[in-house]
């Protein structure tokens, strides 16, 4: 589903630094999370409140065809704004990887299934577990897959 929609890069600088490095090469830079050398892929979603069409690097945590959308902020007591991003519009979610960009379908998982994805989170990035330590909520994983 293309959506028409104005975007609107983060106010947040180094999130804007990224997203534009990442775009304008195809995803041959910009693509690790700053200094740790671990990838990441662009979710572009639609605004829960704005309706405007934002972009945010999350990490790149791929098994069996699926992408793991952790929730996590680094921990912080509140999710961050893409996660209600993708809960109000999971119809309207996109994901660049790499240079390949394609629309998916999003859902959060919870009890059984999200302490599946949880560990293959962990395992993928492991200061997943450090972050829900810090933290009294429970963090948010989303499952995105390919649209066919």
């Amino acid at each position: 589903m293309a959506i028409n929609a104005m975007y609107e890069p983060s106010p947040v600088q180094w999130v804007r630094e990224q997203v534009e490095a990442y775009e304008r090469s195809g995803g041959t830079e910009g693509n690790t999370l700053r200094d740790t050398g671990l990838p990441v892929i662009i979710v572009t979603s639609l605004g829960a409140r704005s309706n405007k069409l934002r972009k945010t690097p999350v990490m790149r945590v791929f098994e069996n065809g699926s992408y793991v959308l952790v929730a996590s902020q680094g921990g912080a007591p509140r999710h961050p704004q893409w996660y209600f991003n993708l809960i109000t519009h999971p119809e309207a979610v996109t994901i660049q990887d790499g240079s390949e960009r394609f629309e998916v379908n999003v859902r959060e998982v919870e009890a059984a299934e999200r302490a599946f994805w949880w560990n293959i989170a962990v395992a993928q990035f492991p200061p997943y577990g450090e972050y829900q330590q810090k933290t009294d909520r429970q963090i948010p994983v989303l499952i995105a897959t390919r649209r066919s």
